[in-house]
């Protein structure tokens, strides 16, 4: 199962899932210009939940991708609306760099704890 590590919990599951979302959310930043790309995004609760039921990160990411619905129809049927996906991308990076303080905090404190510290 993959939210029962018993040092990092849930966490080294949510980093990884937020670092596949952030790089699906660059490709569409990426592809901005490029006529008939499908912005998609990573739904991180619901890939967290299949998680935890006991999928493995890359599976449980991939059941979770839904293609983006845009607000604004474009001419060339490129559904990335730049506005979105850079707060979007903002967002995922303001809480994947809080996963991985967390977990550097956790691995200190294993660190100190096994110096005797």
């Amino acid at each position: 199962m993959a939210g029962s590590d018993p040092l990092f919990g849930i966490h080294g599951t949510a980093l990884a899932l937020r670092s596949q979302r952030m790089a699906m959310l660059a490709s569409n930043i990426a592809n901005a210009a490029t006529p008939g790309y499908k912005a998609r995004d990573i739904d991180f609760d619901k890939a967290m939940s299949l998680a935890s039921e006991g999928q493995n990160i890359d599976g449980a990411a991939n059941n979770a991708v839904a293609y983006r619905v845009p607000v604004t129809q474009s001419l060339d049927g490129n559904t990335v609306e730049l506005s979105t996906e850079q707060t979007q991308f903002a967002e995922n990076a303001v809480q994947y760099r809080t996963t991985l303080a967390f977990l550097e905090g956790r691995i200190s404190t294993v660190k100190r704890a096994l110096k005797g510290e």
